[in-house]
């Protein structure tokens, strides 16, 4: 895998650039083709040092962010969560491909203990039902938060459904149903 490495308010030092390639370089065996490639971005984020990454494969585009005090610590948490991410959807890419006829290069490959993982992380373990009331944007703010959850599924009062959520940046989006 190719990785191309750049800094934003930071260097790339040839440590931190032989460390990156070290570790992102294992997710290699995830992918048919050698001629991929990495787009990484380390930065300044506040007192924090963040890495980004964004690999661009097929019709499908994964991306991987963290920041942590440590700059070493930030590309081991990015590379397991891209591992994770890779390992988690690539039976639902295999399904889809398999219903679509459409052909991914992923190396679909699963040892025994990634496909036990897959079974016990893929199932639907709990299903609720939601009474909407009319509120508007700031009582759905308002209720994500005493309910302590990512996001709030809510009607405004033109009856139209919507979803707030908290960013990690700390602030709030809105998802809006087109009817």
């Amino acid at each position: 895998m190719k990785c191309m490495i750049r800094g934003e308010k930071i260097k790339a030092t040839k440590a931190i650039s032989d460390y990156i390639e070290l570790k992102i370089s294992k997710l290699d065996k995830y992918f048919k083709d050698s001629d991929v490639s990495a787009n990484i971005l380390i930065k300044l984020k506040g007192n924090k040092q963040a890495i980004e990454v964004t690999i661009p494969y097929d019709k499908h585009i994964l991306r991987c962010e963290e920041d942590h005090d440590d700059l070493y610590a930030a590309i081991d948490l990015v590379s397991d969560k891209l591992e994770r991410q890779i390992r988690k959807n690539k039976t639902k890419l295999k399904k889809q491909t398999k219903s679509n006829n459409k052909i991914f290069n992923f190396n679909y490959e699963l040892t025994e203990e990634e496909e036990k993982d897959n079974k016990k992380k893929n199932k639907i373990v709990k299903r609720k039902v939601i009474e909407m009331k009319p509120m508007d944007d700031d009582e759905a703010i308002l209720e994500l938060e005493l309910l302590s959850h990512d996001f709030f599924i809510y009607k405004d009062m033109d009856n139209i459904i919507k979803v707030v959520y908290k960013r990690k940046d700390g602030n709030y989006g809105i998802i809006e149903t087109n009817e």
